[in-house]
């Protein structure tokens, strides 16, 4: 209890982050289709968030060397605050996908700073329990971010509005803090090919994990509304594919501490391609089945990345633990600044289950790549821990990395 009172401002920081810039992915996509833009213009936003996310990740630890935590934390939620109230102001997408660079910096840099204030205020002995309420608070605002468009009317001031006081009201805890302000740690160095020396099939993974779930959550709106979901339909949809990833992570990770990883992998990748063509079914079920097909989608595609991170650390030494984690997330933003154009567009084109045509055939090819992989090389002699890997900030590898070298009988 004494530990989550002393972090209690940094967790509500971002429960107030979550919920600001978690609502504004499906918001866009639903106030798009009220105001006409095409199919490919929505896409173009949610990769446009993951722009922003990309320079955020990169720029905000030199930020925080330069003026502070505290400050920079105020620049970078300023900068999602403005993105929000503009999006009224101009109606045009491209104005928009500007706008949404703005949010994804905001998530990125703002992350990336209360990932150094724990990493700072952390020891040995809380930082399991500290990381631990971490994702459960992360985790539980952004399923409730998701149903917030239920009640959110699309194009209307008064949503955007909304969600922009709360990207402000997540400034009061941090900034009214007795904590201290850390010491800034030294920014990793962005090494993308560290990836590929460690372990090429976990680069896949993750480039995989990207284009399940970036496509989902900044296209499924949109999916949604053309097979004819109502919003608050539409709203559960996205609920249950990030409560079906929650669930899964314990299982999935006892199956990856005790199996060889890449045939978990390969296991989930299959159950993704089975997932995909139950989902792209949806318009033929009732809402029980729509939310069940979603909910068994966020099972077997959420988990990928950490089970991709998992492999590639079983590959690395304890000094590459950071620059490793910077190096998957630099591939994750890659996967995910292309997904939802390319979802977007072949719904276009061919329409709403084309999404997931697209995401069975990437986890397709993950399965084949997978299998040669195995022919490829043996399995890990040393096994890391298995460790929940969010997908925040640059600076999560310095929470995560000695979690990854404890024996796992100690956990």
């Amino acid at each position: 209890m004494r530990l989550m009172i002393s972090f209690a401002a940094l967790f509500l920081s971002v429960v107030l982050l979550q919920l600001s810039t978690g609502g504004v992915g499906p918001l866009d996509a639903l106030s798009g289709l009220a105001l006409d833009f095409t199919t490919a213009q929505i896409g173009l936003l949610g990769s446009a968030h993951f722009v922003g996310f990309f320079i955020g990740c990169w720029f905000a630890p030199r930020l925080m060397g330069t003026i502070g935590h505290s400050r920079a934390f105020a620049a970078f939620t300023a900068a999602g605050a403005i993105g929000l109230l503009a999006h009224m102001l101009v109606i045009d997408p491209y104005a928009w996908a500007l706008m949404r660079v703005a949010s994804g910096l905001c998530v990125a840099g703002c992350y990336t700073v209360i990932e150094a204030w724990l990493q700072a205020k952390v020891t040995n002995e809380t930082r399991g329990r500290a990381m631990g309420i971490y994702r459960v608070v992360d985790m539980g605002a952004s399923l409730a971010a998701q149903l917030l468009i239920s009640v959110l009317a699309p194009a209307s001031y008064v949503s955007y509005n909304l969600l922009a006081l709360l990207c402000c009201a997540a400034l009061l805890p941090l900034t009214l803090s007795r904590l201290r302000e850390p010491e800034t740690p030294d920014a990793p160095r962005l090494r993308p090919m560290l990836l590929i020396a460690c372990s090429p099939l976990a680069a896949a993974g993750v480039l995989v994990a990207a284009l399940s779930s970036a496509s989902f959550r900044m296209v499924g709106p949109l999916y949604g509304q053309q097979v004819g979901l109502a919003v608050d339909q539409i709203a559960g949809f996205l609920a249950v594919f990030v409560l079906g990833g929650a669930v899964a992570q314990y299982p999935v990770g006892w199956l990856a501490d005790r199996f060889d990883r890449r045939w978990v992998l390969i296991g989930l990748s299959v159950a993704a391609i089975l997932s995909s063509v139950a989902t792209a079914m949806t318009e033929n079920l009732d809402t029980f089945g729509i939310l069940m097909t979603a909910f068994f989608f966020g099972m077997t595609t959420f988990p990928i990345y950490s089970v991709s991170a998992a492999h590639a650390h079983d590959f690395a030494e304890a000094h590459e633990r950071v620059e490793l984690s910077a190096a998957l997330m630099f591939f994750f933003a890659v996967g995910a600044i292309a997904a939802p154009l390319m979802a977007s567009t072949l719904i276009e084109v061919y329409g709403p289950p084309a999404m997931f045509v697209m995401i069975a055939a990437g986890h397709a090819l993950l399965v084949v790549f997978g299998l040669y992989r195995m022919r490829a090389r043996p399995v890990a002699e040393r096994r890391t821990a298995y460790v929940w890997s969010p997908r925040t900030s640059f600076l999560i590898g310095r929470l995560t990395g000695r979690s990854r070298d404890k024996d796992k009988n100690e956990r």
